[in-house]
This record gives C-alpha cells, sequence and structure tokens, in this order.
C-alpha cells in the first residue's frame, strides 16, 4: 500500500483532491515513495500510469520532463516512424505549453499523437510512454489549460526539480544483474553479435557462463509468457560470446579501461562473484589483485560445475576477459586472518567473495565423516573436475558402484550427472519434496536431461540413517513423507509416512542439500556482523559489512546462490567500491537506486493481456547431445541455437522498454 495524492497506476483511479489528508484512499501497489538517500519522492511517472504523493507537484513539467526522458533515454529502434518521430512530437509540445507558448489546439494534437504511437509503435516504450501524458491530459486539463490562456510557464518550469529516470523492461528488472536484454537480442536479429556481446557486459563480464549455465529468472517474467512462451533469453546470450571466441577476434569490452588511478583493491576469491568485482572496477582505472586458495581461477563454476555444462575453454574466455583489463591473480593462495589484517592495511578497500564451499550435513543418524563411502559434493565435484577440466589428480570410476545424492538444487544435479559419467551402476537422488520444486530449483532442461540419463529421483524422501559395517557404508534407512493440508490455509506441511520406510543399499552417500562458507580469513576483533545462516550480512544495498571498507558478495554474503546473483550482486558492489575508495563514503549512483525501486514495485504484470502481436510463433530450442553418446563422456550436451534458430527467436521477443520517473 502506497499513501498517494493522486494515482492511475495499473488503471487504479484514486484522486485525493480537495479532501483532507486524514481520509486519502491508498494505492494498491508499492510505488516508489522514497528516494534513497536522498528523502521522499513528490511523484512517480511510467508506462502504467503516474502516481502523485505531493499537492504541489507542477503536473505540466512533469509530463514535459517524462517526455524529454524518451528523447535522452529511448531505446527506439528507428524501424517506426510513430515511435521516432512521435515522441519528440510530444516533448516540443508539452514543453511549448509548460513555458506558457502553447495554443489549445496543442492539448488536442497531444491526444492524437499519443494514441497514434499506442496504437501503431513496433516496440513497447513508444507505445506506453503516452500513457501517463494521456491521464494528466485528461486529470489535470485545467493546469495545461491555465498555463495556454494565461500564456505563463507552469508553476515550477524555471526551477531546479530532481528528476530521475530510468530504462527498464520485465526480463531486465528480473535479472539480478540487470542485463540489458532486449539490446542484446537486437544484437542477435540484426547479426552484430558484437553489439550483443558489448550490451551483455555493460552489466555481465561473464557472457560465455552465464549463457549456459543461468537459471534464467528472467524469462519467468518475459512479457511472451502472456501471449505463448517466454523467449528464449540465456540461449540467445550465449551467441555472441561464442561470435567471439569461435572467430579468434580480440575481446569486446564495453569501455575502454581509464587510466589507473592510484587506488587498489583486493579481491579474496576468484569465482564469479570476484571475477565481476575485479573486471569492473579495473574498468574504473582501480588496481585489483585477486588471491585466490585452488591452483585454478574461476572458483566453483570451474571446478565445480561439469564440463558438459560449462566447458573450461569457454569459461576461461571469461576469465581472460577480466586479465585483459590488467587483473592481477595470485593463485594457491589460501588467504588467512594475519593476511588479512596485512592486506586492510595495504589497500583502499577489500572485497571477500571466497563462496560456500563446505558441504552441509544431510542431519541423519550415524552420519559421521570417517564413514567410507560418505563423500561430501564439494570434495567428488572437485575431484572429477580439476582432473577433466585440467588433468590434475585422477579419474573417478564408479563402476558396479550405487551413489546416493541427497539434494533439490544445481550441486546436485551436477554431482548424479557426473555419477553416470563415472560409470556408476546405479545414481539415485533423494528429494524432501516433489518434482515441480526440483525443476523450480534448477531448470526444466537440467532435471529432465538427468532423468534421460538414468537417474532415479525418489521425491517426498529424507535419509533417516546410514548403516555400515567397520566404517564402510553399506546402506541407508529412508524416511518417506506426504504433504498435509494446513487446516488453516496456509504452507502444506511435510509428515513422515509411518510405518513406510524402507533401506537403500548404496556404496556412496553424497550430501548436496547446501553449503556454508568458511570464514576463519576474518579476524575475531574485527567482529563483522553475521547473519543467522553463518554468512556475511551486509544490507544487501552497497554490499559493505559491518567493518568499514569491507566489501562482501556472492554466496559468503547471501548463501549458495546462481551465478547470475552472485555477478548481479558483484557489479553493484564494484559500483560503490569505485566511488569508495576515493571518497570514503558509501553511495548509490540514480540509477541503482531506480533499479532497487522498481523491482520492489514488480515491473512485470503477470495478469497483464497482451495485443498488438501475432501469438503462436513456437519457441526455438536447441540441438542437445544425444542420450546414449552423452552419458559416457564429458562433450558439452547443449549445442546452442543455430544462426536461423537464433534469428528466428530473436523475432519473438517484444522489446518490451519502459521509463519510469521520479520527482524528487
Amino acid at each position: 500500500m502506497s499513501r498517494v495524492y493522486f494515482s492511475t497506476w495499473r488503471s487504479e483511479q484514486i484522486n485525493n483532491i480537495g479532501k483532507s489528508e486524514d481520509v486519502w484512499e491508498e494505492s494498491a501497489y508499492k510505488l516508489p515513495q522514497q528516494y534513497g538517500e536522498h528523502g521522499s519522492a513528490k511523484a512517480f511517472i511510467g508506462w502504467d500510469g503516474v502516481a502523485l504523493y505531493d499537492t504541489d507537484v507542477d503536473v505540466v513539467r512533469l509530463a514535459t520532463e517524462y517526455a524529454a526522458q524518451y528523447q535522452k533515454y529511448s531505446e527506439a529502434c528507428g524501424r517506426c516512424a510513430p515511435g521516432r518521430w512521435g515522441g519528440r512530437i510530444l516533448y516540443d509540445l508539452l514543453d511549448k505549453i509548460a513555458r506558457g507558448d502553447g495554443e489549445r489546439d496543442d492539448i488536442t494534437h497531444l491526444q492524437d499523437v499519443s494514441k497514434n504511437m499506442q496504437l501503431t509503435s513496433k516496440c513497447e516504450i513508444g507505445k506506453t510512454v503516452p500513457n501517463p501524458l494521456l491521464d494528466l491530459l485528461e486529470h489535470f486539463e485545467s493546469d495545461f489549460l491555465k498555463c495556454i490562456d494565461t500564456k505563463q510557464p507552469s508553476k515550477h518550469y524555471h526551477q531546479e526539480i530532481g528528476y530521475i529516470a530510468k530504462i527498464t523492461a520485465p526480463c531486465m528488472d528480473a535479472c539480478p544483474a540487470h542485463v540489458d536484454i532486449p539490446a542484446y537480442i537486437e544484437g542477435v536479429r540484426d547479426l552484430r553479435f558484437d553489439d550483443a556481446l558489448i550490451a551483455t557486459r555493460e552489466t555481465m563480464p561473464l557472457a560465455h557462463t552465464c549463457g549456459r549455465v543461468c537459471p534464467h529468472p528472467c524469462e519467468d517474467e518475459c512479457r511472451r509468457v502472456n501471449l505463448d512462451e517466454a523467449v528464449s533469453i540465456m540461449a540467445l546470450k550465449r551467441l555472441g560470446a561464442d561470435y567471439e571466441t569461435d572467430r579468434g577476434f580480440s575481446f569486446f569490452h564495453p569501455a575502454n579501461p581509464k587510466e589507473p588511478n592510484g587506488k587498489r583493491v583486493a579481491i579474496i576469491g576468484a569465482g564469479p562473484a570476484g571475477l565481476t568485482t575485479a573486471y569492473y572496477l579495473a574498468l574504473e582505472g582501480v588496481a585489483c589483485d585477486v588471491y585466490e586458495e585452488l591452483p585454478v581461477l574461476g572458483g566453483e563454476v570451474a571446478v565445480g560445475v561439469p564440463e558438459y555444462r560449462m566447458p573450461i575453454d569457454k569459461y576461461n574466455q571469461d576469465i581472460d576477459l577480466v586479465k585483459d583489463v590488467g587483473v592481477n591473480f595470485i593463485t594457491n593462495t589460501k588467504v588467512t586472518a594475519d593476511m588479512m589484517r596485512e592486506i586492510e592495511s595495504e589497500y583502499d578497500a577489500v572485497m571477500v567473495a571466497t563462496g560456500t564451499r563446505i558441504s552441509k550435513k544431510v542431519r541423519c543418524e550415524n552420519e559421521r565423516a570417517e564413514i567410507e563411502g560418505y563423500w561430501s559434493a564439494i570434495e567428488m565435484l572437485d575431484q572429477i573436475n580439476l582432473y577433466v577440466k585440467y588433468g590434475i589428480g585422477q579419474d573417478t570410476d564408479l563402476s558396479g558402484k550405487t551413489v546416493v545424492c541427497v539434494g533439490g538444487g544445481f550441486t546436485s544435479m551436477d554431482v548424479v550427472r557426473c555419477a553416470i559419467r563415472a560409470n556408476a551402476s546405479k545414481v539415485v537422488m533423494l528429494y524432501r519434496r516433489d518434482e515441480k520444486t526440483i525443476i523450480r530449483n534448477t531448470t526444466y532442461e537440467e532435471y529432465h536431461e538427468a532423468v534421460e540419463e538414468g537417474v532415479e529421483f525418489i521425491f517426498h524422501s529424507a535419509v533417516a540413517k546410514m548403516e555400515d559395517e567397520d566404517n564402510v557404508l553399506k546402506s541407508l534407512l529412508v524416511d518417506r513423507f506426504e504433504l498435509v493440508p494446513d487446516p488453516d490455509g496456509g504452507r502444506a506441511q511435510l509428515v513422515k509416512i509411518e510405518g513406510d520406510s524402507f533401506v537403500l543399499e548404496c556404496d556412496y552417500l553424497i550430501p548436496a542439500v547446501s553449503q556454508s562458507a568458511d570464514l576463519d580469513l576474518l579476524p575475531e576483533e574485527w567482529e563483522i556482523e553475521m547473519t543467522s545462516w553463518a554468512t556475511i550480512k551486509t544490507n544487501g544495498k552497497d554490499y559493505m559489512t559491518s567493518r568499514k571498507g569491507i566489501f562482501a558478495s556472492g554466496d559468503c554474503e547471501y548463501g549458495p546462490m546462481t551465478i547470475v546473483n552472485a555477478v548481479g550482486q558483484a557489479k553493484r558492489a564494484a559500483s560503490v567500491m569505485s566511488r569508495y575508495v576515493h571518497t570514503g563514503e558509501i553511495t548509490l549512483s540514480d540509477d541503482e537506486v531506480m533499479e532497487d525501486q522498481l523491482r520492489r514495485m514488480r515491473v512485470y504484470d503477470k495478469s497483464e493481456k497482451i495485443s498488438g502481436y501475432l501469438p503462436g510463433m513456437p519457441r526455438q530450442s536447441s540441438e542437445v547431445l544425444p542420450t546414449d553418446i552423452r552419458k559416457s563422456n564429458n562433450q558439452e550436451v547443449n549445442f546452442g541455437l543455430t544462426q536461423e534458430q537464433a534469428i528466428s527467436e530473436s523475432e519473438r521477443c517484444m522489446r518490451c522498454y519502459y521509463i519510469a520517473m521520479v520527482a524528487s
């Protein structure tokens, strides 16, 4: 609920004009009333209406400034006259009225141009910019006519008012890294894969990686879902990266690195969060040293994500991109508390991005690490992937063995599919919840590819006890559960089914229920505040810890998360740190404040009815390696879209850019 003076947001009609504030009707939506640290907003205007919080808002100038944003921020493609010229006409007419030079006919002209843009623009930004303008013209016509009839400028026309705008889209809003998705899809459509890649790298340096192993939350909030199926956003992302690699081009950076400014930052951990932090700081001219415990770079994506999902030569291309901007890496170096004290004194800021590499227990009876056959997911994946990807250590052969994994996320999927490729005779995953939930936790493709490869899933189950003989694992006692509805309408509860437990013989039990962070590197006297999950606590906006100058991002800050979440955190943190090393102050940019505001109010409207587009255009799917071939090797499973498929899929994008603006 939001307290408003007037609102037409998402078709609500709230008009408190002339009413006492104590009887004001409130908006049903979480509208942005605070503008970060800058204080209260006075108005919000966007693609789906307008909301006024203050009775003193100059609605004529508000409309004019919003139309101006279309000129400044518009992603208009220039492919249609309404989008190319309509917005310019809107601004010219509104500014003419606002400065006191308007005529009454200008109102009619504004309405006609607005309606024409709504009906005939080819992309959403052209269709939606007129929406709030028409609302203001309808409900505040007297304010516009006053400027026209008196030939006087609007009341705040010559005053300094803060207007902060941002371009967004439902997919961009849902992406933790806020990648400009419509821009890179347009690059693919135009066969300008370099443009597509540059658009991605504006906020996401790991294009190869997130074009392959991202859970693509953007697709859940793609407006195309309201029409037929989501655009294959992730599949389109990798095309630019593969183009760069396969054609042997030098790196397409979104900007040239600035000259070194004398500031230095230490980054602990060379996984996705550490790489991202280093990349964007280096582009700002900040020298970065990255300390990594492992002998290889890339963190858990390198040693945890299997080769068949994330080929190491592709990931190394992302890592080489970071090296190309001058980042220095120090491997085989486990940072201790003593080292952290020295690092803090030598650098202008420190980023802790150590991830979570300690497997948690399944919490069953007789669970003991010394039992032969009890093998943590992290250790198992390290052993397999270090050998497969780098030739380090020894090959893993599970011939004749039964492997049971307990989990339900990406790590457990990697475990069971690696076990298949290591020749295990039987592979079982136990999961406390259902098939629908495991697909939501991972992806539809990941789950079904595992089923095709022979993984057996036993849902609504959990290990009750490990049975061993002389510390050698022999079997598991497994309980079954059922979902019992809450009579009060709350969340259904899992309840053990008495008498339905069973014994499962196995050679290995691999817990993959979650991971925890090893934070012994943090000196005790620093008293860095922790979360209830034993991760480093930040406010989730600027990623500085309770100790000034020490930042944290990725899994060690939030707990096990997706790669794109870690990248999104680290990109924001790098932006904050780039200012902090110069000023000693923590600030967010206007763009970042707006990101938070828009995510809170949600850009995607799942109940929206889509019109003006042709439904039924089939979603393209890339070819995958046949099951009987991929089960016995580590070749990449997903081939990616062909050029023909990519063009067809990119044409399904409705280019749903929106403009949002706050008056402060």
